[in-house]
This record gives C-alpha cells, structure tokens and sequence, in this order.
C-alpha cells in the first residue's frame, strides 16, 4: 500500500513527492540543554586544523581514480511546466536545477506565493556562475553505511569527544533520547555513515568537541521551523546524503543551485560520495561559504580532526563489478496470495535509491488493520535488528547489517516480531505486516535490499528477484512489474487481478 503519485516527467521530480513508505519525522520535540560557559561556535566556521606530517612508515591512501562518469547536459532550451499536486516553487526550482527566486522572477512571482495545480510556469534555462570544485572530499565508502561504519562505537566516541552532543538529550514522540542514540540510529536507518554526520554537525556547529554552541536550534544548518532539533536535523541532512548519492549513480545529476541563486555543476571525475556532500552545502550556503565547505579547509579538514584522513579507511569499491544478487524466494508462505502494491521506490525516507517494492497481505479489508497472515525470511541467515516495525535480516551471518547482502523488512507489527539474533532458514516466519515504523495509508511489507551498505535500486541494472519474478520500473516511483516466465504482475495500489502473487 502506498500513496499513488502521478507519473513525473523526471526521476528528481518523481523523488521529489511524498510516499507512503517513507519514514516521518517525529511529531513532538524537546531538547534538553546543560548550560555551559564556553564560547558558542560559528554556523559552518568551526576552526579545525590541517593533518600535521605524517610520518614516512604510514602510507598515504590517495582518492583513488574514478572510472569516466556519464554527467546529463545541462538544459538549453526554456521549458513550460505545469504544475502539479504537491508542488511547491522549491521542489520544482531544485529539480530543474534553478534556485526559487530565479523561478520567481522569471514567473513574476513571489517566492511565497501558492501555485495552483494546473498553473503553467515557465523554466529558464540554468547558466552556472561558480567554478566546480574537483576537490574529492570522502570515498564513497565513508558516505554509506557501510563495512568500516562496524568499526566505529559511536557512544564511547562521542563520550570522549565531551563535546555539547556527549550531554545533550532530546524527548522524541514521548521518549528521551540521547544524541548518541540519535546518531547511531539515523545512521542505520538512513544506512549513512556516523563518521560523515559528526563531522558535518562538528563542521557547521561545533557539537561533536565543544561545550557550547549558538547553534542549538539548526545544528547543521538547516533553517526550517518544522527541522529543529538534532533528531529532525540529522533525519534531513541523512536523507538529503542519501538523495544526492542515488541521483549522481544513476546519472541524473548534472549541477546545484546554492542558497544565494549561483549554480554550480559537478565535474565528471568526481565520486558519487563527494558530489553528494558537495550538494548537501549547495543547498544551506552562498557561493563563499560553498567554496570553503567543499575544500581542503572545509569539511575535510573537520573530518580529519575527528577521524582522520578519510581516504586511509576507503573500502572501494563496494559494489564488486560482478555482484549478483543471492537466490531469494518471495516472503510470503506457499498457499498465501498477496497483492504487488507498490513498484521501485524509495526504500528509506525520499531520498535512497529505489530499493523497494510493496506487498500487501490477503485480505478484504483495507487501510490500516491487523492480521494473523505472516511474512517470512526470503533466504537463509541471522536477524541483525528488530525493532519499531523494522527487522534486518544479514545474508552473510555476520550479524552486521553494514556487510554483504541484508533485506529490510518495514512495517512489521510487534506482535509475533522475529527477535535480534535469531538465526532463520529461508521460509521461516519473520512476522505479520502492519502500518507501524513509517508513514503508511496501509497494512503492508515495505522490502529492500542493501549491499556494504548500499541500497540496491530495484530498477536499475540488478533486478530484485525473487522465485524467479524479476522487478522493472518505468520511471515513476510506485509503478513497476514483476516478470516470470511469460506472466507478468503490475504494481497497483488495491487488489485487482493484475497485481495477485504467490510462490
């Protein structure tokens, strides 16, 4: 089950919407402050120091090359949009690669003025203004939630650092949590680095090592009502990482507007993971405080006082070229018919890859309800996370979700939920599908994959398969098949005869 969006003349627009399968941001908040004395850290200024020399028997891992990168023409021609549900002059600015108030003007409009569905507006060309930076910032391996996020205990760092974060706490949806709690968990949730969101908190607000900071509202930066607090803010900057990773991978990423109008475009010899961190700082700064972001100076230089150099612990690359999905079987038990609700999209908030598809229980109600069917492991291996309607099944057995293959499970009610460490057999029962962990208009399986970390997209060139049905989309979240053979299922959001499944 989903909320089904119109078709979208492109990817970015299309990611752009709200899902119905995408974890929300919290609806209540409170942070909890000890007061200290020491002086406050300027937004995007914290001072931070170059590596001194390191010594000659400790090498010095240098970016390594990047094979050539396919980077989309920019537009050249003006083009007339009509606006749909949902749209806002932001979303529609951003996708088209123009900043708002270029949009505004070009419309004779307001940045805050509503637009009417159906309203055509018109879309000037983009012309970049700011030189590119081909500086490489992090591999990509330090962006992912990947095998060396295992080597970090981010509560004992965090602790040692004594910074405002190692004692700050926030109430979320009734619950205090601590910010290490928030770190760990967002990361794992948005499968984001922990290294990459301290040192970009400690860059923009000083958190991670000062007692004190001016910036307790917007810890990184971003200046929204509805954002603060460091759950909220760490939930946006995870997935917009998340959002400008996916769309440099599949070529659909050309250039950015900066908050000040400038627009600047991404070199073909960068990596997926320092053009997305490079899009992270279009989006909060002026062409000024872009450029130092983006350098040697920049957040590489916070990074490096936290963690050291980044490019020292690069795992790359860490989708092997020859990567084949493992045999996996449909979760669902041999005499159940489900319904294929839900083709290629976001498998985590909306900005991953298109990981996931949808499937919803046999049954003849709708909407958000209880059942007995159950849902089962698509193959064998250990429960690595359970819990808040998620379960991650590891392929590999290690227990760590950020190696080898593992399997996202949403919405899984806490009645009957496989517990952590629990070792299963392919067919063995993982749980009953619910709307609980997420957004959701709908008892449903909301099911992903992920590699070293990497959502994989169920629409790209490796193809979910399971029993031998093998996923496609068509280019707009939501919709998509399932193939065997010569049968075909189609995505749709209810039960019609088109979408029934079975083993």
């Amino acid at each position: 089950m989903k909320f089904r969006t119109a078709p979208a003349a492109l990817w970015l627009m299309a990611a752009l919407l709200l899902a119905g399968c995408v974890k929300p941001a919290p609806n209540t908040h409170a942070w909890l402050l000890n007061t200290s004395t020491a002086a406050p850290a300027t937004l995007g200024t914290a001072a931070v120091a170059l590596p001194t020399q390191r010594p000659a028997n400790v090498p010095y891992l240098t970016p390594t090359p990047d094979s050539a990168h396919a980077v989309p023409t920019l537009r050249a021609q003006t083009l007339q949009y009509t606006v749909q549900s949902g749209d806002t002059l932001a979303s529609i600015a951003l996708a088209y690669q123009l900043d708002a108030a270029t949009l505004a003007a070009a419309n004779q409009l307001s940045v805050n003025d509503w637009l009417q569905v159906g309203q055509v507006l018109t879309l000037p060309v983009p012309q970049p203004t700011l030189s590119p930076s081909t500086f490489k910032i992090i591999p990509d391996s330090e962006l992912v939630y990947g095998p060396m996020s295992a080597t970090l205990d981010v509560t004992a760092f965090i602790q040692s650092q004594g910074g405002l974060l190692s004692r700050y706490s926030e109430e979320v949806d009734g619950v205090v949590w601590t910010g290490a709690q928030m770190v760990d968990t967002l990361s794992r949730e948005y499968s984001v680095n922990p290294r990459l969101l301290l040192a970009l908190l400690e860059y923009q607000s000083g958190w991670v090592t000062r007692a004190n900071s001016a910036q307790t509202s917007y810890p990184l930066g971003w200046v929204d009502e509805s954002r603060q607090g460091l759950y909220k803010q760490l939930s946006w900057a995870a997935n917009q990482l998340n959002y400008g990773y996916s769309l440099w991978g599949i070529n659909a990423l050309a250039a950015a507007p900066l908050a000040d109008g400038n627009l600047v475009t991404f070199p073909a010899g960068l990596n997926a993971g320092t053009v997305s961190v490079q899009r992270f700082f279009a989006l909060l700064d002026d062409a000024s405080r872009w450029s130092a972001a983006v350098s040697e100076t920049g957040l590489y230089a916070a990074y490096v006082q936290l963690f050291d150099i980044p490019f020292d612990r690069s795992v790359e690359p860490l989708l092997p070229a020859d990567l084949s999905q493992p045999v996996l079987q449909l979760p669902f038990e041999n005499t159940d018919v489900w319904s294929f609700t839900g083709g290629p999209h976001s498998a985590w908030g909306d900005g991953s890859a298109w990981a996931a598809l949808d499937f919803a229980p046999p049954d003849s109600r709708y909407g958000c309800y209880s059942t007995s069917i159950w849902e089962v492991a698509v193959a064998d291996g250990v429960i690595a996370r359970s819990g808040n309607g998620e379960v991650i099944l590891d392929l590999d057995g290690d227990g760590l979700e950020q190696t080898g293959w593992t399997i996202l499970y949403m919405h899984v009610a806490a009645a009957d939920r496989v517990a952590a460490g629990t070792v299963v057999k392919a067919g063995d029962r993982i749980g009953h599908p619910s709307c609980e962990g997420g957004v959701s208009n709908g008892t449903h399986l909301h099911l992903a994959r992920r590699y070293n970390g990497v959502w994989i997209a169920a629409d790209g060139s490796l193809p979910f398969v399971m029993d031998g049905w093998s996923s496609a989309g068509d280019g707009s979240q939501y919709n998509g098949t399932l193939t065997r053979g010569g049968v075909t299922v189609t995505a749709w959001d209810g039960r019609v005869a088109q979408n029934q499944i079975q083993r």
